[in-house]
């Protein structure tokens, strides 16, 4: 399954600590869950993060790595193409 995860910076400090600790301790997602890609405003207000994983406990298991710093929202979502597909079939 993906997850859209919207994360949320807590102001300029908080990116400069996300940062800093994604240098020193990588991305800190469990095993089982995986990173497909992600997007950055220009302002650093928010990060767009696509991800996949089968259980949705790793999600909660990595925010809980993160939440110090970021406020975390986590969408589950469907590629356009499967939606398309879906659609198409019924």
């Amino acid at each position: 399954m993906r997850f859209m995860v919207i994360e949320r910076f807590r102001g300029p400090e908080s990116v400069r600590a996300v940062y800093q600790r994604f240098r020193e301790q990588g991305r800190l997602m469990p095993d089982g869950l995986s990173y497909v890609e992600s997007w950055i405003e220009p302002t650093f207000h928010r990060c767009f993060l696509l991800a996949e994983c089968n259980d949705a406990r790793l999600i909660q298991e990595w925010v809980l790595r993160w939440h110090d710093l970021i406020d975390f929202e986590v969408l589950p979502v469907v590629g356009s193409k499967e939606t398309a597909e879906l659609v198409a079939g019924s």
